[in-house]
């Protein structure tokens, strides 16, 4: 099974690999199934770890590998990541006053369902990328590019997108989608990885230089939606310290995986 997979097509491995973090995606996504009722405290709780989960992956899935990307291509670091990470943000709020525009104050909801899976979404297509150009980059036989080292990144890709699942799915649920609909929805968020994958792999090269930005763009449009939106809302508990040590508990996870995965 190895050698089968070896002897692939380059493009083909990208893709059977970002099939891999996207069913990991689907499984985080299927714990709206494990509810029985809707709890405000859980969810709130939910969405905490959700900002956490966000944050931890905003600096160590996409701005920490930024930056090295732009040290290798000889690009200025600070630069290329402030420029990234401000146009994310900047387009997110940008899209918060066409939304605000779009709908009626009895519409809130809807336009936080709407920016989050957009955030999520925008995140894992730089993701998806990294994976193909990793996968890519072995034909080219460029620096550090061996068949291991892009399956490790796959797979720290995939374990870490099992929270990111649940961060979309929860929220839905909470707002009265139903399990289905919100597993649905969730696990559609990372469906743009295997797309993203084959493309960098095809495009290593073009790809290539493009990662840095936007890796540091996807970060900008996840900390926008986390402290406009999770946050924010999470915090309409009555127990609003509790609500924050769970941010705290979604940071600690995603960046023991990230870390010791990276």
């Amino acid at each position: 099974m190895i050698n089968f997979f070896i002897n692939l097509p380059n493009y083909l491995q990208a893709l059977i690999a970002t099939i891999f973090t996207w069913m990991i995606t689907l499984l985080g996504a299927s714990i709206v199934f494990f509810f029985k009722k809707v709890n405000k405290n859980l969810m709130d709780a939910m969405l905490g770890f959700a900002a956490g989960v966000m944050i931890a992956a905003s600096f160590w899935s996409l701005l920490s590998p930024a930056i090295e990307m732009s040290k290798t291509l000889k690009m200025i670091p600070w630069l290329i990541t402030s420029l990234g990470f401000l146009s994310g943000g900047t387009l997110l709020f940008i899209g918060d006053k066409v939304f605000d525009n779009i709908y009626q104050k009895e519409n809130n909801k809807l336009k936080r369902i709407l920016m989050l899976i957009f955030s999520i979404t925008l995140h894992n297509i730089p993701e998806g990328l990294a994976v193909g150009v990793a996968f890519g980059s072995i034909i080219y036989g460029l620096n550090g590019a061996t068949i291991e080292s892009a399956s490790i990144l796959a797979l720290g890709i995939g374990l870490q997108n099992f929270p990111e699942g649940t961060a979309v799915s929860v929220p839905l649920y909470r707002e009265g989608y139903s399990p289905k609909k919100a597993f649905f929805i969730g696990q559609l968020t990372g469906i743009v990885e295997p797309i993203a994958g084959i493309i960098g792999a095809l495009l290593v090269l073009k790809v290539r230089t493009l990662l840095p930005f936007l890796l540091s763009f996807a970060a900008g449009a996840m900390i926008y939606v986390v402290v406009e939106e999770l946050i924010p809302e999470s915090q309409t508990n009555q127990k609003k310290d509790l609500m924050a040590f769970f941010t705290l508990i979604g940071f600690l996870i995603m960046m023991i995986l990230d870390v010791s995965l990276g």
